[in-house]
């Protein structure tokens, strides 16, 4: 039945495993976004409680802390974001098979980056193996090892 249907749609297969991935990841994602708002909520209370006390040094320590979660979160987001990308143009991954497309080219490695550095996304890994069919093991490893005009967005690689 999926297939008569990704070819009533004129999806292929490939297309339709990237936007059942891609909405499989945001909706990870969207709970690890949650996971760590309240961590960084629980965080800057605790600053605030210590700054309050009159322990800066501590309060120092928490605001690291703080710090490091929202940069996970903003990082959360952007890959969030790519991912709706890759949903909405699967179309265009489809049919440009030799090279990844220029106007994806960062949403695609940044993701693959982010899948060698996100062990707890199993999609993630998913999507990246099949950016390495459709486009290579060359430019996978140019995303994961961060190479000149690899595309990867400096706010992924933190």
């Amino acid at each position: 039945m999926g297939k008569k249907l990704n070819a009533l749609f004129g999806r292929s297969s490939k297309a339709a495993k990237l936007s059942m991935l891609t909405n499989l990841a945001i909706s990870r994602i969207d709970t690890f976004k949650n996971l760590h708002c309240v961590r960084c909520s629980q965080a800057e209370s605790d600053v605030i409680q210590l700054l309050q006390l009159g322990h800066r040094e501590r309060a120092l320590l928490r605001v690291e802390h703080v710090i490091k979660e929202q940069t996970t979160l903003d990082a959360f987001v952007l890959m969030e974001n790519y991912c709706y990308l890759l949903r909405e143009r699967s179309e265009i991954v489809k049919t440009s098979r030799e090279s990844c497309p220029d106007e994806l080219k960062e949403a695609i490695s940044s993701l693959i980056y982010a899948a060698s550095r996100c062990g707890e996304f199993p999609e993630m890994q998913e999507i990246r193996g099949l950016f390495k069919s459709e486009y290579g093991q060359e430019f996978v490893t140019s995303a994961v090892e961060l190479r000149n005009n690899s595309g990867v967005c400096p706010k992924v690689h933190f």
